[in-house]
Parts: structure tokens; C-alpha cells; sequence
């Protein structure tokens, strides 16, 4: 007889852990608080257009991703697309992205172009991390690249998406970044990056349904109230006010919320949970009547924009109208977040607008703006070791969320193959 088990979190963590779960012979109860599954990969409806609140993208070396594909049926639908980088900079848009565009880029020496070239090449090269786990990321560039380099292609990238964390960051977690974009390419010209027919609902509904077939339940709008401990044994889960009795907990629940979550932790662990920063996102996605360029990625340094980039979807994923995600990273206690959708709404107009000045105020069919506040952990050097352990000193209690696959970045695929590796684990 399989264990009942209770998930908490129907991201794509939450849903690989289920799935897992559910394929071994247990019985998960996937519960989530939102009205529906996928946490910061869910879709909404944009004017008409079933799309994600936030952007994913996919490389070839998703390899969890990828897998699940298989067993799911769904590799058929996986689409492969030569994309293309561009970068703002000094009002000009120009090329980026490979050795041509760096040695064309009007704004570096040579020598820092070289110094950058090498950098970048020997980052998609590099395996071994842990040399980089105790360094600081902004030092680290630096000393590799130049000032000059620096100062063009990095710094603002650092000041709009980390704010007053930017000058303590892991630099095995930047590392992390600039690898698996690297390696995601036809060849060192041409960069390769997918796209799922149908956008990310696609796996998350075929997750779902795989669940369910195989005797797992899926509970929406269910926020969990508190994980009931009993004697250092977790008993269940406090749900509305009623106490659901459960054999394990998974929690998949961003960390912040697991102090108030989980308020009978050992102290020393509540205070490493407490003390573990996010950075939140409000993300503005544009329907444009009108391409804004040809570039999937547009990198930013512009002293009129508080953004490091934007993606341009639509020269991915083929759509009936251009899509343009533009995030806007700061901290959840900066008062910029507390600002209006408007005030980013008339940001983002201004910004496209300078970028392609054929825009008009026409061309903008509609603009929603997302709110995520614990979108991305600050990975500070030697961040693993300051983590509390997954499986908990309680017994039946396991915890994590994207943190945990550090130095990675939070991705699909990452969260996938930490998932069922945690299932599998928990379930022994």
C-alpha cells in the first residue's frame, strides 16, 4: 500500500515531486493555494491569448525537461529556433551574442572586447563550480574582464536586477548562468533555444493528468494554514481549518513562507529559513501590433531604463501578435514595488518606444503587469552551506524550493530533476 503524502506547491517543483510520487504508487495530495497550477510558469488570459505571466525558455541541455517530454509523450512538440541577441546601448541597438557581434560592438576597446571574449568562452567551458562558491561574483568579473568591460556590460545588469544585494553574490551562481546559455548552440556563432507547442500549460496539464491517472488528487485554492508536528513526527496539515492527517510532508513553497508555515521547527532552523533574502519581480508583458526587433533577448544600458533587458517572446514562440516581456527585479521592501501597474505600464511604453521609434501609442494592444515577491533567491557566497538540510529533523518532513539547486538558476528543468529526486528520497 503506497504512502499518502502531502506536496505543497503545484509549481513545477511541487508537480514533478507528485508525479514521482503518483509513478512509484503512492498517493500525493498536491495542494495549492493559487486557482491553478504552474506558480511562476502558470498562463493567463491576455486579451484572448492563453500565455505565461513570466517568460521560460528552454535549452539543449535541459536534460530533466527534456525527459519528461519522453515519458509523457510530448518530445513531438518540442521546437528548436536559431534566435538572436541584441543590445541597447548609448541609443543604438546592436547585435550580441557571438564573436562577430563582440568584435562589431561600438562602445569597447579591443582589448576589452578580447578580455571579455575569453571570459565568456572559458565560463561555457568550465564544469568544476566549487572554486567559485566562496568568491564574490562582482570582484570575480572584474578581475577577468576590465573595468572598461565592466562598466559597459555588466554593471547595470548587477544595479537593476540585485540591487543593494549586487556586491555580495555567489560567483559559481553567475557562472551557472553564463554556462547554460553558452552551451545552447548550434555552434559558437548561433544560439539554439526551445519552445513547448502550446507554452509551458502544456507540460504542467500533462503533469496533471499523468498525476491523477495514476491515483494522485490535485487540490486548488487550498492554502495550507500550518504543518502539524506532534513529538518531532509531522501529523498532517491544518487546511481551512480542519486537520488533514498525512503519512509525509514535501513542502515546495517558496522559504520565506516556512517559518509561518511550519512555526514549531527547531529555532535554529526557523532563524536560517528567516534570515534567507528574494528579490520580487513586477513583470509587464506588451501585445504590439508590430515587431519591436528581431532579437529573442535584448540586453539594456541606458540610464533612462531601470531594466538590465527584455525578452521579445514572439521571436521564439511564433504568436498571432509581438510579445514582449519586460521584468522589472528590485527588492519586495524597495518602494518602487509598491508602485502602480500604471507608473510601469507608462515606463515600458517610453522604453519601447525609444528603442524602435516607429512605435506609436497604436501600435500597444494591451499591457498586464505580474507580481511575484519571492521570484528569485539572493545567492550569496557559500549560499548551499547556509541552507538547512531538505529532509528536516522531524520525521516525515522534507523542504525546499528553486534555492536548493544552487549554483544552478531557478529553471523548469532544474526544478523537475530536484523534485523527483526528492520524492524519491522522501518515499524510501
Amino acid at each position: 500500500m503506497g504512502q499518502r503524502i502531502a506536496v505543497l506547491g503545484a509549481g513545477p517543483m511541487g508537480l514533478a515531486v507528485a508525479y514521482q510520487l503518483a509513478r512509484d504508487g503512492h498517493i500525493p495530495v498536491l495542494l495549492e493555494a493559487d486557482d491553478r497550477i504552474g506558480g511562476m510558469t502558470a498562463s493567463f488570459d491576455f486579451s484572448g491569448m492563453s500565455i505565461e505571466r513570466y517568460y521560460h525558455f528552454h535549452c539543449t541541455s535541459d536534460r530533466e525537461f527534456l525527459k519528461v517530454l519522453d515519458e509523457l509523450n510530448l518530445a513531438q512538440r518540442m521546437r528548436w529556433v536559431e534566435t538572436k541577441m541584441g543590445y541597447w546601448y548609448q541609443n543604438n541597438l546592436q547585435p550580441w551574442g557571438n564573436p562577430v557581434a563582440l568584435i562589431k560592438f561600438r562602445g569597447l576597446s579591443m582589448l576589452a572586447k578580447i578580455r571579455y571574449g575569453v571570459f565568456a568562452f572559458l565560463c561555457t567551458k568550465r564544469n568544476d563550480w566549487k572554486p567559485l562558491d566562496s568568491v564574490e561574483a562582482t570582484g570575480w568579473i572584474r578581475r577577468w574582464v576590465g573595468a572598461e568591460a565592466w562598466e559597459v556590460l555588466w554593471r547595470r545588469l548587477f544595479d537593476y536586477k540585485f540591487y543593494e544585494y549586487s556586491s555580495n553574490l555567489s560567483a559559481a551562481w553567475i557562472w551557472s548562468r553564463i554556462r547554460r546559455i553558452g552551451r545552447s548552440r548550434y555552434n559558437l556563432f548561433k544560439e539554439k533555444l526551445g519552445y513547448l507547442e502550446g507554452g509551458s500549460q502544456t507540460l504542467l496539464d500533462a503533469m496533471k493528468n499523468d498525476i491523477l491517472a495514476n491515483g494522485g488528487e490535485v487540490r486548488l485554492s487550498s492554502a495550507v494554514e500550518q504543518v502539524v508536528i506532534e513529538n518531532g513526527v509531522v501529523k498532517g496539515l491544518k487546511v481551512a481549518g480542519e486537520l488533514l492527517k498525512f503519512d509525509k510532508v514535501i513542502s515546495t513553497v517558496p522559504l520565506p513562507y516556512v517559518p509561518k508555515l511550519i512555526p514549531d521547527l527547531p529555532s535554529e532552523i526557523l532563524s536560517k529559513f528567516s534570515s534567507l533574502k528574494n528579490i520580487a519581480v513586477v513583470c509587464v508583458i506588451v501585445k504590439l501590433k508590430k515587431a519591436l526587433t528581431e532579437n529573442f533577448w535584448l540586453n539594456t544600458n541606458d540610464p533612462e531604463m531601470d531594466i538590465p533587458g527584455l525578452v521579445e517572446y514572439s521571436n521564439l514562440r511564433p504568436l498571432d501578435n509581438h510579445i514582449i516581456y519586460i521584468p522589472f527585479y528590485l527588492p519586495g521592501e524597495h518602494p518602487k514595488f509598491s508602485d502602480s501597474d500604471d507608473v510601469f505600464f507608462d515606463k515600458v511604453r517610453r522604453y519601447l518606444k525609444r528603442i524602435n521609434r516607429d512605435l506609436s501609442d497604436e501600435d500597444f494592444l494591451d499591457l498586464r503587469a505580474s507580481r511575484y515577491r519571492y521570484a528569485q533567491p539572493i545567492c550569496d557566497p557559500d549560499y548551499l552551506s547556509k541552507l538547512p538540510p531538505v529532509s528536516l529533523p522531524i520525521e516525515g518532513l522534507w523542504v525546499a524550493d528553486t534555492s536548493y539547486y544552487y549554483p544552478e538558476d531557478r529553471g523548469i528543468s532544474e526544478s523537475i530533476g530536484f523534485g523527483r529526486n526528492m520524492a524519491r528520497e522522501a518515499s524510501e
